[in-house]
């Protein structure tokens, strides 16, 4: 039995060597779900798009050290494609979703990929018979961007995001939130159509340290008023405009949630995981302060200083779940990691 570590927590006891599926391995917050999975003891099956292409997958052969790690082949549009890796699992973790911002083409290179996906993992969980319980990544973009006006709002589990308005005004980066809302959403049709116990994570924009080779895309957004980025930071500027706020969470949290979730038998429904709610100016007046060597700039002209709406955790914290990071402890460790990538001057 694997010793008790930090990373133990509160809920159902530990299932010991239980064999479950991490789908989308390469992944940022995927990759660091399967390390917390195998220090919990459990045995993990996690699928990646290429498993011959090394450099993408040296990082999860290297958590093959802490225990029973197996790399499987399997595509989000590829019907069938996981259903060798589901077979004989209690829980899957659905964490892949095509991300590419850059696209001319969000529904096809995005949004159809993203719930055709969902639907071949949940097909494969169905065929499976042995699964207990999904665990869905889902997204803060599922549920912060809609059209209600004032400040002091609260975003909970029941608000999701307004496709209908991005259709309409398309946005930059539009293709994200659709295809996570209605990948969402057709998760959930499905479930209940096919008796699955399926549980959500709606995590805000996660940052830390990744175990993967390249930055990623999340972390550069976050860190971006510290390494003095203008294109990210505008990005940043829109997703205040866009969702209401700057709403972050530590990746160490988001995985720790995910795993809490499917051990509490309690657990229904879609989980908000939000540590931090706030606004660019006053991010950047924080950052400031703390790390004062990088001389960040806090005028943000027409910026709303304060934040209008939050992501609230409340139905996450009352079933018994403790947030490890704070505000602090989240940038000093997305500090250290861009220093150990080469990416702060200083």
């Amino acid at each position: 039995m694997a010793s008790t570590t930090q990373h133990d927590l509160p809920g159902k006891t530990m299932m010991n060597m239980n064999r479950v599926c991490v789908v989308g391995g390469t992944g940022f917050v995927a990759s660091s779900l399967v390390k917390l999975l195998l220090e919990k003891g459990y045995a993990v099956n996690t699928t990646v798009r290429d498993p011959d292409n090394e450099q993408k997958i040296s990082h999860l052969k290297a958590l093959q050290n802490l225990g029973d790690l197996k790399i499987l082949g399997a595509d989000l549009t590829d019907e069938g494609s996981f259903d060798p890796a589901v077979e004989g699992c209690d829980l899957v973790f659905l964490v892949a979703t095509p991300v590419d911002f850059a696209s001319q083409d969000p529904e096809n290179d995005m949004i159809k990929p993203a719930v055709q996906g969902v639907t071949n993992v949940l097909r494969a969980c169905v065929k499976a018979k042995s699964v207990t319980r999904v665990v869905m990544t889902s997204s803060a973009a599922a549920v912060s961007i809609n059209t209600r006006t004032g400040t002091g709002l609260v975003l909970n589990e029941d608000d999701w995001t307004d496709v209908d308005f991005l259709y309409s005004q398309k946005p930059p980066t539009w293709g994200y939130p659709v295809s996570k809302t209605l990948a969402e959403r057709t998760a959930w049709k499905f479930a209940h159509e096919n008796n699955i116990d399926l549980i959500t994570v709606v995590p805000s924009l996660i940052t830390g340290a990744a175990l993967t080779s390249d930055v990623p895309s999340s972390i550069c957004l976050a860190a971006c008023l510290l390494t003095g980025n203008e294109f990210l930071i505008n990005r940043l500027k829109g997703m205040q405009t866009l969702s209401g706020s700057i709403s972050i969470s530590h990746v160490e949290d988001v995985c720790r949630a995910h795993i809490f979730l499917a051990e509490t038998e309690s657990a229904s429904g879609r989980y908000i995981c939000c540590a931090v709610n706030t606004s660019v100016p006053e991010l950047a007046q924080f950052l400031s302060k703390r790390y004062p060597e990088c001389n960040i700039s806090t005028d943000f002209g027409e910026v709303p200083s304060k934040p209008k709406s939050m992501m609230s955790s409340e139905k996450l914290v009352k079933e018994g779940f403790e947030f490890n990071y704070g505000i602090e402890e989240i940038y000093d460790e997305t500090m250290a990691y861009l220093k150990s990538k080469g990416l702060m001057k200083n």
